[in-house]
């Protein structure tokens, strides 16, 4: 049943998010390079999160369409510059040639840069939102993906590479990294569905559990997973020389600690004062994944 509610509503948001892109007078290559990226699809984890806050808020979801989709051309527009040769060089993305190796280094780039800013017009430009909150959406998404979020995340990730690292210091990599973008899901939902301070804060903490266990799930994939089904190189930690959670605590110890991590975000979910069973279900999800 799940299943299918997600798959409509990954529909529903990649339909809105090239809309958007495509009624836009973007010159012709700049556009077909951003929609490139666009259209491999993914999990569409964050967009998900969002919409499922204001379900379980009993608001309507697609209140949360356009900064859902807003909030993945951003996650896109880092990954395509993840994937660039001066960053994590991968040629490939959900079993794709990388957008640089389609468009080229520089077209690549611009599209990222083109995803990113475009995603700010699309929230201020969302008439079924209040201006007040359009403004804080604005800065909680620019503080989460900006210089002390997400692109702190990936600067001090990279200087990690080739020297191993303390196990507070990754946390605080993929705390930056991976767990900002996928907070900002969880409070924007929660910020569109008029949620107050208290149910506010469970859900940041909330946000927390889950973005930390859905980075250690990746760094165990990336040593059993299958290059077929997570669509990228296994094993490029490895080949990077990256601390990892499986590298700092082992293999059995990560999967311990990826329970772990589960089991507190559900315990704080059911600590809400309304049905969280779907959210249950994605934090469940997170653990389970083969890609």
């Amino acid at each position: 049943m799940h299943e299918n509610y997600l798959t409509k509503l990954r529909q529903e948001v990649d339909a809105h998010m090239l809309k958007l892109v495509e009624a836009e007078a973007i010159p012709d290559q700049l556009k077909q390079s951003m929609t490139y990226s666009i259209e491999m699809g993914g999990k569409r984890l964050r967009p998900i999160l969002l919409c499922s806050v204001l379900k379980a808020l009993d608001q309507e979801v697609e209140k949360g369409y356009q900064v859902a989709a807003a909030l993945e051309m951003i996650h896109t527009y880092s990954l395509i510059h993840d994937d660039l040769p001066a960053m994590d060089d991968d040629d490939l993305r959900r079993g794709q040639p990388s957008n640089h190796i389609v468009f080229g280094e520089a077209t690549a780039i611009l599209a990222g840069d083109g995803l990113l800013t475009h995603a700010f017009t699309v929230i201020s430009q969302d008439e079924l939102l209040t201006l007040a909150q359009r403004v804080q959406l604005i800065q909680e998404l620019a503080q989460a993906a900006g210089p002390t979020g997400m692109i702190a995340g990936q600067i001090l990730d990279m200087e990690a590479e080739k020297r191993q690292i303390s196990l507070t210091q990754l946390q605080q990599v993929h705390a930056l990294k991976t767990g900002r973008l996928i907070e900002f899901a969880i409070v924007a939902g929660a910020i569109i569905g008029f949620a107050d301070e208290v149910v506010l804060s469970k859900l940041r903490r909330f946000a927390a559990h889950l973005g930390l266990a859905f980075q250690i799930k990746d760094d165990i994939l990336d040593v059993k997973g299958e290059r077929l089904i997570i669509g990228k190189p296994v094993g490029s930690d490895v080949a990077n020389e990256k601390s990892t959670y499986v590298s700092l605590l082992s293999l059995t110890e990560a999967e311990k600690r990826l329970e772990s991590e589960i089991e507190q975000a559900i315990y704080l979910l059911r600590e809400l004062p309304f049905n969280t069973d779907l959210l249950q279900w994605l934090a469940t999800h997170v653990k389970n994944r083969s890609h």
